[in-house]
């Protein structure tokens, strides 16, 4: 479990500007308040931890279509200690606010110079704010998805997003929050929770943003070498490789269990990678599909018919270390004939 300071919110906290500025910076929950008091409807949050990328800009672009020129974006900027195990990269995790601040003003100003939405907020607290009594007494139990995959590898990481997402969810109030697909287990954990927990508000997935050169976009590509970065396409290609599998696949179905063999084949074949997983699950239960023991157990035991009972599409997740620096990524693969 990350690290949480029982020690009172430091003073004077910054206020917000002014509350008719189209853009607010608030770091405290009566900053927020006051902000949304005075912000428009309808409302969509994009919960970030910061280092913003064009995949993060790309779920901002979206919160905007939804709300329109008239309505509210709040970003949240939070490095939350909870997802992160003590032997993490809590301390190193890239933080920039400045610049996210100016990305934020770049993606959501027209040529107009003008705001393309009502209002912006950015949110951007300490652990103090989001914690004020250090450790919560109360904690989120994310469920069986959070036991396999990165959940085996990092067991106490999705309870901890699931605490702040759940927390930032009531302080922000939206109609949308947007997460995107690259963090796929988080997503469907999500969706469990806002599902299991009947919070009124509707989850927005949003499509992973690659470089060009296929590299899915992370914060933590920053910690890359030139040469990690080259090593690190590997990733991509193995996805690649998954997908050619099941396009070249001559029965009624593509086979499961050869798909995913051939994104292991590629990923194993890659110099210098450390591979953690790569598995092919059902992207909403994330139960195996491929008898790996990797993801969660089927729910229906495997029979004749054991074609039929293949969901549509299957997720191919990948996790891999490139030098010290862990990475993931992953695909939606069609499992129709």
């Amino acid at each position: 479990m990350g690290r949480v300071s029982t020690e009172p919110a430091p003073t004077p906290v910054p206020a917000p500007r002014s509350a008719g500025a189209a853009t607010v910076l608030a770091r405290s929950r009566a900053d927020l308040a006051a902000a949304l008091e005075k912000s428009p409807d309808p409302r969509a949050v994009v919960m970030t931890m910061g280092a913003l990328h064009e995949g993060h800009f790309d779920l901002v672009r979206e919160a905007a279509r939804r709300v329109g020129p008239a309505g509210t974006v709040v970003v949240t900027i939070f490095v939350n200690p909870l997802q992160f195990a003590p032997t993490e990269d809590l301390d190193a995790y890239p933080r920039d606010l400045e610049g996210d601040l100016a990305g934020l003003a770049r993606t959501l100003t027209g040529a107009d110079g003008t705001l393309g939405v009502g209002r912006l907020i950015v949110f951007a607290p300490t652990p103090e704010v989001i914690y004020p009594c250090g450790q919560p007494a109360v904690r989120i139990d994310p469920g069986p998805i959070a036991t396999v995959l990165e959940g085996r590898t990092r067991p106490t990481h999705f309870a901890g997003v699931c605490q702040v997402v759940l927390t930032l969810m009531h302080l922000t109030a939206p109609r949308w929050a947007l997460f995107g697909r690259k963090d796929a287990q988080q997503l469907a954990i999500i969706e469990s929770m806002v599902r299991d927990l009947a919070v009124p508000l509707e989850i927005v997935p949003v499509d992973i943003r690659r470089e060009s050169d296929g590299l899915a976009m992370s914060s933590r590509n920053s910690y890359l070498s030139p040469e990690q970065r080259r090593q690190a396409l590997a990733l991509s290609r193995a996805l690649q490789a998954g997908r050619d599998a099941a396009a070249q696949a001559t029965g009624s179905r593509p086979d499961p269990a050869a798909i995913r063999q051939a994104a292991l084949a590629s990923l194993e074949a890659a110099d210098s990678v450390e591979i953690d997983y790569v598995a092919l699950v059902a992207p909403d239960s994330f139960e195996d599909l491929t008898g790996a023991g990797l993801g969660l157990p089927r729910s229906e035991p495997a029979g004749e018919d054991e074609e039929e009972q293949l969901p549509a599409v299957g997720l191919l997740a990948v996790a891999a270390r490139v030098g010290t620096t862990r990475l993931i990524d992953n695909t939606l693969i069609d499992l129709c004939p």
